[in-house]
């Protein structure tokens, strides 16, 4: 169980350095946030494709990994976009 858990943190960060890697631009967010989107992602693409049968949610397979990526890909974009905004409004 120990090392499930520690296996889904490692590949969670893998997950969120890779999403860094394919979104465009520099991002604002610490190793922290890399990992907790990455986690995100994660369980997103785990439990899709537990959804449409591929895999469990904390197996390894090519389609739950694609669809991590994208989905910590796409909450790094949300997450800039939040802050991003708040910033502005600070002057």
């Amino acid at each position: 169980m120990l090392f499930d858990i520690i296996g889904f943190l490692v590949f969670g960060l893998v997950v969120g350095a890779l999403a860094r890697l394919f979104k465009p631009g520099r991002q604002n967010i610490g190793l922290g946030m890399t990992l907790l989107l990455g986690v995100a992602g994660s369980i997103i693409g785990g439990l899709v494709a537990s959804l449409i049968g591929t895999g469990d949610i904390f197996e390894l397979n090519f389609i739950g990994a694609v669809v991590a990526i994208i989905a910590a890909v796409l909450l790094i974009g949300a997450v800039e976009g939040t802050s991003g905004r708040s910033s502005q409004h600070r002057v």
